[in-house]
């Protein structure tokens, strides 16, 4: 059973910092693809940024462009998400994704989801 577990989630303020990170586990795969969506209230939900694992090919949302980096560690099968100068829109429940196959995909499409972490930013 394909398990993914968030945490980091919180409230801080605008142009603050926080890191989001999600344990992967219950899954092999030579060539995964692994990273984040968010879903805002009344929006639709977004894909945020994603890494492969094979050979760390990253995709990052415009909007979240030189603001957030993602990293992995693929022995771990953990994912990292840094998240600076945050707005608050970027204000969403943000889960974990995981595909089990990234290959030629530009960006994570979510085989599997985590249950999410709440992140809101005060302006």
């Amino acid at each position: 059973e394909v398990q993914l577990v968030e945490s980091g989630g919180g409230l801080v303020q605008a142009g603050g910092s926080l890191t989001l990170s999600c344990e992967a586990s219950g899954f092999t795969a030579d060539d995964y693809g692994i990273g984040w969506f968010r879903r805002a209230p009344g929006k639709e939900r977004e894909g945020v940024s994603c890494i492969g694992s094979r050979d760390d090919k990253i995709y990052y949302a415009d909007s979240v462009k030189g603001r957030f980096t993602i990293t992995s560690d693929n022995a771990k099968m953990t994912v990292h998400l840094q998240m600076n100068n945050l707005k608050p829109e970027d204000t969403a429940v943000y889960y974990c994704v995981v595909d089990m196959w990234y290959g030629i995909r530009t960006h994570c499409l979510g085989d599997f989801w985590g249950q999410g972490t709440q992140v809101t930013v005060s302006s």
